[in-house]
C-alpha cells in the first residue's frame, strides 16, 4: 500500500511539475491595425505572429514582423509604411511582453477579463502598457481577444504635415490568438 501511495504521489508531482514547465504557444493569430483619419481609412493585418505564455507565471511574449503586414490601399502606401514610418529594415518586429495582472487559473474553462501589463515595443521604442483582454479557455485552448489604441507619438513615429489628414495620430489595433499547450 505504501508503495502504491508513493507511486501515486510521485506521478501527481511529476505531472504537476511538467504542467508548470509547459508553455502555451500560438496555434493561430491575427493582428489588424486601422488608421481612421479625416480623409482616408487605412487597414492592414498579419497572421505571422509568434507567442508564448507560461501558465505557471502568467508571463507572455508576442511578436510580429513588420514586413508581414498586408492590406493597405495601395502598394505605395505599404512601401511608405515600411520605409518612412515604421522603418522596418531597422526595426524589424513589434512586440508585447509582460504578465497578466490578475490571478488566472488556466485550467478553469470559461471567459475571463484580464489586464496584461508589459512592454509594447514598436519602432524601437518601449512603452509600459496595460492592455485589457478577454481570455476564453475551452478544451485545452486559450483564445485571446484585445482591442487597444497606439498613439504614434508614443513610439516616435512622425507623420509629415502633407499627409496629416490621411494618417491618424492614434492607430486602433485588434489582436486575436488561439494558444495550445506544447
Amino acid at each position: 500500500m505504501k508503495k502504491w501511495i508513493f507511486l501515486s504521489l510521485w506521478t501527481v508531482f511529476n505531472f504537476c511539475s511538467s504542467l508548470a514547465q509547459q508553455r502555451l504557444t500560438v496555434e493561430k493569430a491575427h493582428i489588424q491595425f486601422t488608421s481612421n483619419a479625416e480623409l482616408e481609412v487605412i487597414k492592414a493585418s498579419s497572421d505571422q505572429i509568434q507567442g508564448l505564455m507560461e501558465p505557471a507565471t502568467n508571463k507572455f511574449a508576442f511578436s510580429v514582423r513588420i514586413l508581414s503586414f498586408q492590406g493597405f490601399n495601395s502598394e505605395l502606401q505599404r512601401v511608405h509604411f515600411n520605409e518612412k514610418y515604421l522603418e522596418s529594415e531597422r526595426f524589424a518586429t513589434a512586440s508585447f511582453s509582460g504578465k497578466i495582472i490578475e490571478e488566472l487559473d488556466l485550467t478553469k474553462e470559461g471567459t475571463h477579463d484580464v489586464r496584461a501589463k508589459g512592454e509594447l515595443d514598436i519602432h524601437g521604442v518601449k512603452q509600459t502598457r496595460i492592455i485589457k483582454s478577454s481570455l476564453t479557455i475551452n478544451g485545452g485552448r486559450v483564445s485571446i481577444t484585445s482591442k487597444f489604441s497606439v498613439p504614434l507619438t508614443d513610439h516616435d513615429i512622425t507623420i509629415p504635415k502633407i499627409v496629416g489628414q490621411k494618417i491618424a495620430t492614434e492607430i486602433e489595433v485588434v489582436f486575436t490568438a488561439t494558444m495550445v499547450l506544447k
